[in-house]
């Protein structure tokens, strides 16, 4: 306990001083101690926020929501299909194919970086929304995480049962299926939703017109002109206090799916 206490400190320190941050002026950022309040300027750093370079922070958050969630329900679906087909059909070379997806999952996102960037600009995708998505809907531990929970979760009884009474392979799915994989459904959407959210590098190679930056590229582009003007330092500090509230209402939505996956998989 003692252990997890001192882990659980160390990594809410950075989000502890982020937020006691996001309060201060410029001069109180600079000339107070980082995790002790001072003036209250919260309000006006997030007015100022939304404000600045014609609103553009408003225009990445609308980016990232767009990213995260297209990204985060197509990579869902596409993996709860692929993850459920491995664990309840059988087809030549299934352990292979589960194999090699597994291996993907050991593949470091900056190895794929230079050929992901040469596909991407042989099919005209580079500068646009579907440059940062496509590649967001491959998710081989969702697939992964799929399989093993559908292995479990759906039971053969029950599909049986379901072709017996002349359903469809794709409508028990849907009606069946789908539903016993729902905290799994939820799991891989969550952890999507985040990986996207935060993803740097693929919007970093992929766009150069600012009015598709993800919130997490913009803010960056903000910190590399701090240099010239300190003043913008206090709206990145605000700007990632905000960009972090999805994700915490993500999770706090996610909770009920999340613990309904614990008591699942029995067959009664």
């Amino acid at each position: 306990m003692a252990l997890l206490c001192v882990l659980g400190a160390y990594f809410l320190l950075p989000v502890a001083w982020m937020v006691v941050a996001s309060t201060k002026s410029t001069a109180d950022l600079r000339s107070t101690p980082g995790f002790l309040f001072a003036d209250f300027a919260l309000m006006n750093n997030l007015a100022d926020l939304f404000r600045y370079d014609d609103g553009r922070f408003g225009r990445w958050l609308l980016n990232s929501a767009i990213y995260s969630g297209l990204g985060g329900l197509g990579a869902t679906l596409l993996a709860v299909m692929a993850g459920y087909a491995l664990a309840k059909y059988r087809f030549p070379f299934r352990e292979g194919i589960f194999r090699i997806i597994l291996a993907g999952v050991l593949v470091p996102g900056t190895v794929l970086a230079l050929p992901l960037f040469l596909l991407l600009s042989s099919m005209g995708l580079i500068d646009t929304y579907a440059g940062v998505l496509l590649p967001a809907l491959v998710t081989p531990f969702g697939v992964y995480l799929g399989r093993i929970y559908a292995a479990d979760a759906v039971p053969d009884e029950l599909l049986e049962a379901a072709r017996i009474d002349g359903a469809g392979e794709l409508r028990t799915f849907t009606t069946i299926s789908l539903r016993l994989l729902a905290p799994a459904t939820a799991t891989i959407f969550l952890f999507q939703f985040v990986a996207i959210w935060n993803n740097f590098l693929l919007p970093l190679i992929v766009l150069s017109n600012q009015d598709l930056y993800p919130v997490t590229l913009g803010l960056f582009s903000w910190q590399a002109q701090g240099r010239v003007n300190p003043d913008i330092i206090r709206l990145v500090v605000a700007g990632s206090f905000v960009s972090t509230l999805p994700l915490v209402v993500m999770f706090l939505f996610s909770q009920r799916f999340l613990r309904a996956g614990l008591a699942a998989g029995a067959v009664k």
